[in-house]
């Protein structure tokens, strides 16, 4: 029995992932030519947050109020900047650069951790941080340095900025998940940046430029993939993997994200108005390598020392 709830988490967590990698490519085929980033982020976390509201009230839990600072805090950090600099940044540079940076995501949650929860470091994760993140800036540096494919040293920097405000979400949502049911605390703060994102104007000034009437029907599609599968389904299938495995394995699922960005590039590249694939380089891939490497440090790490703490108790 156990090893079947194993088989379906593994499913759940390859299908949350090749939903991402599809995400980098088809939202970027909507914007700008469609609808400008800001006008998107406003309709996915609109619906997101309709959606999560229908499931919330059918698994009704109070919060306490002095938890409603820290979820807005997670709000701000896990919504509102993370889609205003992913978006933005999608809307600027390559989908392939943008799944790569990603992955550097674990990175970054080992060093905030560091600096806010107090989480010790040791000096195999040193050597990961270093080596991932050496990877990562020189993926930003390389830009588009000849003029082919679609990235943009600004655009790679905003998808840098989403990451890190991920990140930091994750660490500041630890407590909250601790205590609350998982779908209490995602509806909250999804509510949470839906409020911020309304309070910047420029969301509101791209959106009445949209013109829904010439909107062709398979860009509806991606529209409702990105709002229904990408932010909704990907959470509860996340929601259920995690109940089955661990987060460690969780994450190392962000790996084939590049991969599947890319294999969907090249899959819709008769459909696609940009050549992508063509984004994929020799270098790109060896940096890509590195941020792996980085984050296989860091999590070998980690393993190494939850066993010593295990050691230390028994």
């Amino acid at each position: 029995m156990k090893t079947i709830e194993n088989l379906w988490a593994h499913l759940a967590l390859l299908t949350v992932n090749l939903i991402y990698g599809a995400n980098y490519v088809l939202a970027k085929d909507i914007m700008p030519d469609y609808i400008l980033p800001n006008g998107l982020i406003l309709i996915r976390v609109a619906g997101a947050t309709l959606l999560l509201w229908i499931v919330r009230l059918f698994i009704w839990e109070k919060v306490n109020r002095k938890d409603l600072i820290l979820i807005a805090f997670c709000a701000l950090f896990g919504v509102s900047l993370n889609q205003l600099f992913f978006f933005n940044g999608l809307n600027l540079t390559s989908p392939i650069n943008s799944s790569i940076i990603m992955t550097s995501n674990p990175i970054m949650v080992v060093i905030l951790a560091f600096f806010l929860l107090k989480e010790r470091i040791q000096p195999l994760k040193i050597t990961g941080v270093i080596v991932g993140t050496f990877g990562a800036v020189w993926l930003i540096l390389l830009g588009n340095p000849h003029g082919s494919g679609t990235s943009s040293i600004l655009g790679d920097i905003y998808i840098f900025i989403n990451s890190l405000t991920y990140a930091l979400y994750l660490v500041l949502v630890k407590p909250l998940m601790s205590k609350y049911k998982p779908i209490t605390v995602i509806t909250l703060v999804f509510t949470f940046g839906l409020g911020y994102i309304m309070l910047y104007p420029p969301v509101w000034t791209e959106l009445r430029l949209v013109d829904f009437s010439a909107i062709p029907a398979f860009i509806y599609w991606e529209i409702a993939f990105v709002i229904v599968a990408v932010t909704f389904l990907a959470y509860l299938l996340n929601i259920f993997a995690l109940k089955i495995v661990s987060p460690s394995i969780a994450s190392s699922y962000i790996y084939l994200q590049p991969v599947f960005a890319g294999v969907f590039a090249w899959l819709f590249m008769s459909w696609l108005k940009a050549d992508y694939v063509q984004d994929i380089t020799l270098e790109k891939v060896f940096c890509s390598l590195l941020i792996a490497l980085g984050v296989y440090l860091i999590s070998v790490s980690s393993k190494k020392q939850k066993r010593l703490e295990q050691q230390i108790k028994s």
